[in-house]
Order: structure tokens, then sequence, then C-alpha cells
């Protein structure tokens, strides 16, 4: 919004000698994605106590129940806890990218669609879970697995057709190799010689190639930050971390001279997702000031599904699955241990790898406090993201 008000009024603005002072808003990326995050942090900390207070008004707590008497007993003290304070994340992420982002560009315009459906599709899924009790007859206790899968594929499919022919829809697009559609596989480079050409190696995907990875990155990560969120911090540190490396990635694959220096694919005006990176770090940020231990709100559903298909979203627009997966470490650990955990109970009738899944509890379990399980799980984050992000050089 910011932006469009400063490009439309910029005939006046240089006219009366003031565009100088407002054209930080305009030419300037960088400012951008550093006003998206602060905003985003501002907006989560100044709106962060009257929202709990409502949600204690309407009732809205966890209730957390598992298989394991020690669990409960070790996450009594939690009870109650209100939860959705994803819907405060989803709103910073949706009102900072506003106010600083390019609307007219095509990915940052798909990235406000997949944001605002996740978090629809975990509000529904929290709400019935929370009143569940409220509802007489109706005892539901959130969506049916089948339901919430249906509505993630169902939207990966819709941003995947659609990003897929950005390249086609939009006229100034650059011509030449389709670099959007480029199968961006580990340490292979995408320009070669001194005139930079394209690598005649690079694989192309399909539409429906294209799509099926949209779908699995976007409903894989939102599902495996969902598992993720069980303790104090712990989603919203780690992909704070993660939201730190999208915004190096939107830098790189956005500008085709930080691109061709890194012989990685460049996506046409995909830059501007920095700004959406930008305005998911300082969501998290801002909600650790309220989800850091001991919490006083949960994000639930609604902000674990949203965080976790903008990031998978960002990935595949980007053409960085591989390296974002990386820094994805920590969540895709424990989602793995939560299929490693249930495949074996069923194959061996009740046998058990892990003491208890996803992997974080098995920890706690085992003697490990709370604060330093989190505390941990953000320091080999932050390792993933900065390994990551130094395979890019190894091309």
């Amino acid at each position: 919004m910011l932006y469009h008000l400063v490009e439309l009024l910029r005939p006046w603005l240089i006219e009366t000698g003031l565009y100088h002072v407002f054209q930080l808003f305009d030419q300037q990326l960088e400012f951008r994605v550093f006003g998206a995050a602060i905003a985003a942090f501002a907006i989560m900390v100044v709106a962060g106590k009257p929202f709990v207070r409502w949600l204690l008004t309407q009732k809205i707590g966890d209730q957390a129940r598992f298989d394991v008497a020690a669990l409960d007993r070790a996450l009594a003290s939690k009870a109650n806890t209100p939860t959705m304070g994803g819907l405060l994340i989803a709103g910073a992420i949706f009102v900072a990218t506003v106010l600083f982002a390019d609307l007219t560009n095509p990915w940052v315009q798909m990235g406000l669609v997949v944001l605002a459906w996740h978090a629809a599709v975990g509000g529904i899924d929290d709400w019935l879970k929370l009143t569940a009790s409220r509802r007489g007859s109706d005892q539901r206790q959130g969506l049916r697995a089948w339901e919430k899968l249906a509505a993630q594929v169902g939207i990966g499919v819709l941003i995947g057709y659609f990003a897929w022919q950005v390249p086609f829809r939009v006229p100034e697009a650059p011509m030449g190799p389709m670099l959007e559609h480029a199968v961006n596989l580990p340490f292979q480079k995408t320009y070669l010689g001194e005139k930079g050409e394209v690598n005649p190696s690079l694989f192309f995907a399909s539409a429906a190639v294209y799509t099926a990875v949209m779908v699995l990155m976007m409903a894989g990560l939102s599902n495996a930050v969902n598992i993720t969120d069980g303790m104090d911090g712990l989603a919203s540190g780690v992909a704070a971390a993660v939201a730190v490396g999208l915004m190096v990635l939107a830098f790189i694959a956005g500008f085709e001279s930080n691109a061709r220096a890194l012989l990685v694919p460049y996506v046409w005006q995909s830059a501007e997702l920095a700004i959406v990176a930008g305005a998911i770090l300082g969501a998290c940020l801002g909600f650790l000031w309220f989800n850091a231990s001991p919490a006083s709100v949960f994000m639930g559903d609604t902000g674990s599904l949203c965080l976790g298909g903008m990031i998978g979203y960002i990935a595949v627009a980007l053409r960085q699955e591989f390296v974002v997966l990386l820094m994805c470490a920590v969540f895709l650990w424990e989602i793995i241990s939560v299929v490693i955990q249930v495949s074996y109970f069923k194959s061996t009738k009740g046998k058990r790898v892990f003491r208890c899944a996803p992997y974080h509890w098995h920890l706690h379990m085992g003697g490990w406090p709370e604060t330093k399980i989190v505390a941990r799980a953000w320091i080999v984050t932050v390792i993933a993201v900065a390994v990551a992000l130094g395979s890019i050089k190894l091309r």
C-alpha cells in the first residue's frame, strides 16, 4: 500500500522536492523488507495482550491430551492457556505485506492467498476442537484427516498451476529459458562459461511436475510445523530462523546478477518475496514475545499451518526446495519421527522406537527440560540455515 501510494504520488513528490524523503518506500527493497519485519513485530507486540485477553473471554484454551500419562502430568500447568494465536500471526504477516510489498507482483499475490487459505483451514480445525463441548450433539474434535489433507492438496494444486503460469501470463517477463521452471538439483550449475549461458543439462519441470512439487512442499511443511508446535517457543523460534534464510534466498534468486554469480536460477520479480519472508520473521519474533516459556498463548493449527504453507510456497517459487528443506531440518525430523513411531508401532503391534513422538517429547521424557530442548532446536536451526546457504556456493 505504501509502495503504491508513493508510486501514485511520485510526480507530485518530485515536483515539490519531497521524493528523496519517500523514495525508500519506492526504490529500496531492503528498506521495505526491514519495514515489513518491524511492522509485523510491532503489530504482534501491540495487539498481543488485548488479543490474549479476548481469547480468554472466549474461553479458547488448550486442552492437550496424550496417550502417555507422564506427559499429561507434565503439561497440566499449560491447561487452558489460550490458543489460536495464529490468527494474530497471520494477520500481522498479511498487514505488513500489504503495507510494504508491490501488490501487483504475482508472487506476492499468491503468497497472500496461501497465507489466508492455511490460516482459514487451521482456524476451522482449532475452533472445532476448542468448542466441541459447547456444541451439544456435534462433538467433532477438529477437521477429519482427509478434510485437512484435501484442503492442503487443493491449495497446492491451485497455487502450483498459477505459479507455473507466471512467465506466460506477464507480458514484461524476460524471454529465454523458463528458469522459473528449472529443477534446481543440489550442486548443479544453472549457468556455464564466461558468457553465462544457461546449462544445457538443466531439467525443466512440466506443469504437472511443478504442481506436484508445490503440493508436496506446502502440505508437507505445513504438517511438519504443525507437529513441531508442542513446546513454548519451539515452532515460532525455528520458523523465525528459517525466515531469515528465505529472505537471503529471495535476494539471490530475485536479482539476475546475484543469481548468475551464485549459479542458481533467476526467478523474475521474486525478490518481492523477501518482504513476505521479512513479515514472517517479524511476526514470529513478535509471537515469541508472548509464546516464550512460560507461554501466555499458543499459535494452534491456525499459525502452524500458515507458517509451514508459506515456507513451502516460497521454497518452490524461488526454485530452492532442497536448500529450504535443509534449513527446515528440525521440522523435518519432527515429522519423520512421527512416521517412524507410527509405522513401527503398527508393524510390531505395540512396540515403540521413541519414548513418545514427535521427537521433542522423547527428549522431554528422557529428562531434558523444555527450555533446553527449545534452545537447542533454535541452535540446530541456525546452523542448518547457515549450512544450507553455504551449500549454494558448492556448485
